[in-house]
């Protein structure tokens, strides 16, 4: 009988009681208190109060982790959530084997729910950058919540959503998310415990624009990003590619990256150190000849200093230098009234040699994001800059067909990442996208209509919805092209029974990878065993 009931549970429950078992042989939890946990989570009504139930052998007192756990308001009772496609604003077309992108209008945790049905243990990296706080959660916070805004109430919005994100994720899947210095410490050991510390990869800190004077003692001038794998045993990071040391440079696929010439750090980096690698490179700024044996009236010194007093060395000789000239992988840049010498490498995608990616993440790589969304011309504070996401998704993995996910959207900088890396390198990534319609003052239509849709609409087509074409961005970039479609959360009674408007009418199962069934009774076989998992049912006498 007891095997029976477990062939009975959802995923999400049998994912919840694998992890209490984890817990036990941890030496976590007692198995007294697993085991009563267990019996709760088997009679849950639904996973909204398994996930709860579960939250509750949560708590590491002995290690300083503690938080109260927040149960969020409910929304509708006994209504269940759908995907309902948005015709208004789905747009392009996308051949066999070509991404179809999605957008998913409404709370993220029902998306989340939803999303399950189509792709569980299939997303390969998911981004987010969570609301850090009060100010930031809007109106989220007044809508979802009863209580005000803190870090208890950041920690179990989390909490729920990262349980559903980690079924989404492969045995290969990897999530990065986006702190702030002040809740960095306390969401680490939420992600320790939804994915176990020992699927801890590393902890990112990233650099931003200058330095914020927050602090009456240091301007913080860095965030986080944690990364954590599904499964660390099974997990392949993204790797740089390596050529031969003196590459030709590739005109058209101009896939260069650059190392500096000087040694600026480590034993023997200073010209007293080494005399012999301190030498100057002769070149002329008008024709950009370099040499570092004759020196014409034109040429300029370019010596390695570390800083204006100290006098550094090459990290090559005079001879690798001069092979380095020959083979015309040398470049030198001009930075404020000084040359810096660098190393050029064309990186070959079918070059086997690699190296790792540095555990520092400049946010500023090549644009901010706030001057991108400027010249695509919606409105949004705080924009990521799509270098950096574009970075983080070639650091997660090298799956040139990935699926992304970013489950709390904002402008959609992660989709538009997604489109450059496809048409950088010619991958077949798929971006998903989930943001909740708040409405701002510069968002009267809310943030979903006015600034996500708008921004992937022009960037992949050309124009906005409306026909408009005038904005700089397009300009100087040519539209990505692809295909968007567009999805609401949508809600009906599990109890309606007018014609037309039952669950099995007005769930498409088109919305989640199915054909069309061809019998009523596949349709409602399939509705029922997958959506009354999203439903939020509540006690009447509440």
């Amino acid at each position: 009988m007891a095997n029976k009931n477990e062939n009975l549970l959802s995923e999400t429950k049998k994912s919840l009681l694998t992890e209490l078992q984890a817990r036990v042989e941890d030496k976590i939890l007692e198995p007294a208190n697993a085991a009563l946990l267990k019996k709760l989570i088997e009679k849950a009504d639904n996973d909204d109060e398994a996930l709860a139930i579960a939250a509750l052998g949560t708590t590491y007192k002995r290690t300083g982790f503690h938080f109260d756990k927040r149960l969020e308001a409910p929304r509708m009772s006994d209504t269940i959530k759908y995907f309902k496609k948005n015709e208004a604003l789905c747009f392009g077309e996308a051949a066999e084997g070509e991404p179809v992108h999605k957008l998913i209008i409404g709370e993220n945790y029902d998306a989340l729910q939803n999303l399950l049905i189509q792709y569980r243990e299939q997303v390969d990296v998911i981004y987010i950058d969570p609301p850090y706080g009060k100010d930031s959660m809007g109106e989220f916070a007044k809508t979802n919540y009863q209580n005000a805004i803190s870090r208890d109430n950041l920690l179990s919005m989390l909490y729920f959503r990262l349980q559903l994100a980690k079924q989404l994720l492969s045995e290969k899947g990897v999530i990065f998310c986006s702190i702030d210095d002040r809740n960095q410490a306390y969401v680490k050991c939420l992600f320790d415990e939804v994915f176990k510390e020992k699927n801890s990869i590393v902890c990112f800190p990233k650099k931003g624009i200058g330095g914020r004077q927050d602090s009456t003692h240091f301007a913080k001038v860095h965030e986080y990003i944690l990364c954590f794998a599904k499964n660390k045993d099974t997990y392949v990071s993204g790797e740089i590619p390596i050529t031969k040391r003196y590459p030709n440079y590739d005109e058209e696929k101009k896939m260069y990256y650059y190392t500096s010439l000087l040694r600026k750090w480590g034993d023997a980096s200073l010209r007293s150190d080494r005399p012999n690698m301190y030498y100057p490179i002769f070149f002329n700024p008008q024709t950009h000849h370099l040499s570092i044996d004759e020196k014409s009236k034109d040429d300029v010194e370019v010596f390695p200093m570390i800083d204006a007093n100290t006098e550094g060395r090459w990290r090559w000789g005079k001879q690798a230098m001069r092979d380095g000239i020959k083979e015309k992988c040398i470049e030198i840049v001009e930075n404020r009234g000084k040359y810096i010498a660098y190393e050029k490498h064309y990186a070959n995608p079918n070059d086997e040699t690699t190296k790792l990616y540095s555990t520092w993440i400049d946010d500023v790589i090549n644009k901010t994001g706030k001057a991108l969304l400027k010249s695509i011309d919606v409105p949004f504070d705080y924009p990521k800059a799509t270098d950096l996401i574009e970075k983080i998704i070639m650091m997660a993995t090298d799956n040139k067909n990935a699926i992304v996910l970013d489950f709390f959207a904002g402008s959609g900088t992660t989709g538009h990442a997604v489109l450059e890396l496809n048409k950088a390198d010619g991958g077949n990534r798929t971006f998903i996208l989930c943001q909740l319609n708040e409405k701002t003052d510069t968002t009267p239509n809310g943030i979903a209509y006015d600034v996500t849709s708008k921004r992937l609409k022009r960037i992949m087509t050309g124009e906005c919805y409306d026909g408009d074409k005038e904005f700089k961005w397009i300009q100087d970039n040519e539209p990505y092209g692809g295909k968007l479609e567009v999805y609401e959360i949508a809600e009906v009674s599990n109890a309606s029974a007018t014609e037309g408007h039952t669950p099995f009418d007005v769930i498409d199962e088109t919305l989640y990878g199915k054909e069309k069934f061809k019998t009523a009774r596949e349709k409602i076989e399939w509705v029922c065993s997958n959506f009354s998992q999203t439903q939020m049912t509540i006690n009447k006498e509440d």
